[in-house]
């Protein structure tokens, strides 16, 4: 198993396939962009499936999901996503995308084995999608999210970052528009990984504020029939049900006592927690020809030394020196 020392046992790996990105979102990086990694330095697909292979059968991975970046630039994604669910027992297989250049691509990868998709969508007009993501590709967006239900990637899950007197008057108007198309909206409060490190306390949308934006509109009662367990998001149900709508509150509510999960940047390096400040290097094992047995281990300490918490809400926290797009989701 993948235990640290506070009895959490890891089985949820979110694997980020390329740090790279085709939007410029202001809350993840600068208009200019970032310096990607060297293309020698990101795991090749052979590299990746063998990972996975380890951690599905000798460490107890049950879910894997693949981030970026933007998981979508990787021409070789369905071969990965194809020899992952041939791993036995196999993961349940997920993608967070942004959804640009989804529309052709959603039936490859639901035939390959995708179980389930996360698409990004912060808005719903043109002009604050421009602003917010520093492109004009709402269309694209729109069409792949239609694409993945069309596909059989139901339900479609959709994520929404709410930023202060940006986005966040749309709040009910981005519920409805899931709701009429059997999507799962999730909102999530903005943390601490912009590479900027522009983040502040006052300007993130809390879980509360997000909860006043929308009753005014929609009734929401705690899910009862959908335990929480490890997940990240509190989901509640809409005007009674069966349409829910889920709420990640990582900085309010913190859920790492209970958290499941362990990230793979894409250059091989294990991350015990989304703001950990060090790394273990499996992509050196990788290619000086470790065993698997060997590969497991280094995986297993790693894990191991995972903290209590995030720290987020500590005086002494300090923003990791990677930004979300170069850690993964």
């Amino acid at each position: 198993m993948l235990a640290d020392s506070y009895g959490r046992v890891a089985t949820d790996l979110r694997v980020s396939l390329t740090d790279r990105c085709n939007l410029r979102c202001t809350y993840c990086m600068p208009p200019e962009g970032l310096e990607w990694l060297p293309r020698e330095e990101v795991l090749t697909a052979g590299e990746i499936v063998r990972l996975l292979r380890i951690g599905v059968t000798l460490l107890g991975i049950r879910e894997v999901r693949f981030t970026g970046g933007e998981p979508l630039l990787r021409p070789d994604l369905a071969e990965i996503v194809a020899r992952t669910a041939e791993l036995d027992p196999r993961p349940e297989i997920s993608i967070t995308t942004n959804g640009i250049g989804l529309a052709r691509r959603a039936a490859a990868l639901r035939e390959a084995g995708l179980d389930r998709i996360n698409v990004s969508l912060d808005t719903l007009r043109p002009e604050v999608f421009r602003t917010l993501a520093r492109r004009d590709r709402l269309p694209d967006v729109l069409s792949g999210l239609s694409a993945a239900e069309s596909a059989g990637l139901a339900p479609v899950k959709v994520n929404t970052v709410l930023m202060r007197d940006i986005n966040d008057f749309e709040a009910p108007d981005l519920l409805r528009y899931c709701l009429e198309r059997g999507y799962e909206l999730r909102f999530i409060e903005q943390m601490p990984l912009d590479a900027q490190h522009g983040w502040s306390r006052e300007g993130m949308v809390t879980a509360d504020e997000i909860f006043g934006l929308l009753s005014p509109w929609f009734t929401l009662t705690p899910d009862s029939e959908r335990a929480r367990g490890a997940a990240p998001a509190e989901t509640f149900l809409v005007d009674g049900g069966p349409a829910r709508v889920g709420v990640i509150a990582s900085v309010t509510r913190p859920f790492c006592g209970a958290c499941d999960r362990v990230r793979l940047t894409a250059d091989g390096q294990v991350r015990n927690c989304l703001f950990a400040r060090e790394e273990s290097d499996l992509r050196s094992s990788l290619r000086g020809g470790a065993s698997d047995e060997e590969i497991a281990r280094r995986w297993q300490a790693a894990v191991a030394s995972k903290l209590p918490g995030h720290g987020i809400n500590d005086p002494s926290f300090l923003q990791p020196d990677r930004p979300m797009s170069a850690i993964g989701g």
